[in-house]
């Protein structure tokens, strides 16, 4: 094994990781992938071969409290040992936020650390799990590069008016700005549509990044014009657990006639809202789906009607609209929110292919008609592959 990279992508409840041979000259790999689930209860090592085989499983015991370096530090020697031998190059991170300085990937320093941990109050969430992975593999492993990924950083050229907010200016000074988020899913599209259908990727497209987490993205010729997500992850769409764009006036409701503080409130829009809280049943869609409740019918059609609805809006933002791209887990994997969606974009030109959307999605491929005056497209997305291209170029030599 002459290169391999670790991409790893660090949440509060779970580690995701996949693992790449970069041997061959702009091609990858995968060489394993898994996840450490669990985290903060009964932490799980679970590691899949590229044919989705088991290579190795571990168990802690229930109840124990574990650190990012106790629960990475048998992923690391496993990979050692057994995966690559002694070829691991570099570990590539996913990073919520970058801010307004980091809007490219970076080699992790001492200073990167410092200025991301600054930007913790932005993604509060998020970022504080992203870097206590970077800082677990930095004592297990000092002299191994690592990179971060922002997930902000496709976003960073939209125009000051789209990235402003109708506050006081002292609050933009603070950095409270719309950053919008999923940018290592979009900056895969936008490459991945320039492969596959080179003149609508030169084109106005929205890409409809549809799983736990929502939004859209409107790209002209490749690059961000604008996003349904803002300041936070919380913005724009209707999603698993979160509500999305919502009323300020209903926060302040809450807080006044509930009595919600502001750890209640997070806790509600975050965990207990979007597709759980209208239907009362799940946050996901396939249960949603193959459900007879009214509640979860009525949760289906919210997400649809409000994905469609922002579809509209960023076509004003683009000044047009050529085509539309769905990915992620919904966008993938479920035929009949496509149709739903596209059902209400006739206005825009949009005809489906029945036939063509009801396939089981493996690789990019178009769904629309061939009359639809708007291309409609399914493209898999690769966050991981991103980070791991990153990760590469900048500790090539």
């Amino acid at each position: 094994m002459a290169d391999a990279i670790l991409v790893v992508n660090a949440g509060s409840s779970s580690i995701k990781f996949a693992l790449y041979d970069l041997a061959g000259a702009g091609q990858f790999t995968t060489i394993a992938h898994g996840q450490i689930e669990g985290i903060g209860t009964a932490p799980h090592l679970l590691v899949l071969g590229p044919a989705h085989e088991v290579r190795a499983e571990r168990y802690w015991p229930v109840g124990e409290s574990h650190t990012h370096e106790d629960l990475l530090d048998p992923l690391l020697t496993l990979i050692d040992k057994e995966l690559v031998g002694e070829a691991l190059r570099a570990v590539g991170h996913r990073v919520v936020h970058g801010g307004e300085r980091h809007f490219g990937p970076a080699r992790v320093d001492a200073a990167l650390l410092e200025a991301l941990a600054k930007l913790t109050p932005l993604a509060p969430l998020h970022q504080p799990h992203n870097l206590a992975a970077i800082r677990a593999i930095a004592a297990l492993r000092p002299g191994l590069p690592q990179v971060a990924c922002f997930d902000t950083a496709f976003h960073h050229g939209i125009a000051p008016v789209v990235s402003r907010l109708a506050l006081p200016r002292r609050f933009a000074e603070e950095g409270v700005r719309r950053y919008g988020f999923h940018g290592l899913s979009y900056e895969f599209i936008a490459r991945a549509l320039a492969a596959c259908a080179p003149t609508l990727a030169r084109g106005k497209v929205i890409a409809a990044h549809l799983g736990n987490g929502a939004s859209l993205c409107a790209m002209d010729a490749g690059q961000s014009i604008d996003t349904t997500m803002g300041f936070t992850a919380l913005d724009g769409l209707v999603m698993g657990t979160r509500t999305g764009s919502i009323d300020p006036g209903v926060v302040l409701y809450l807080m006044q006639q509930h009595r919600l503080d502001a750890a209640a409130i997070e806790d509600l829009l975050y965990h207990r809202s979007g597709l759980l809280g209208v239907s009362g049943i799940s946050a996901d869609m396939r249960t949603l789906l193959a459900s007879r409740d009214p509640h979860a019918r009525e949760a289906v059609e919210l997400f649809v009607f409000r994905a469609a609805r922002e579809i509209g809006a960023l076509s004003a933002s683009l000044g047009g609209l050529d085509g539309v791209v769905f990915t992620a887990g919904i966008g993938e994997h479920a035929p009949d929110i496509r149709a739903a969606i596209a059902a209400r974009l006739t206005w825009l030109g949009a005809v489906l292919d029945a036939d063509e959307n009801a396939r089981p999605t493996t690789g990019p491929r178009r769904i629309s008609a061939k009359d639809s005056r708007l291309a409609l497209w399914v493209i898999p997305t690769d966050e991981e592959a991103m980070i791991a291209e990153h990760t590469r170029s900048l500790t090539a030599g």
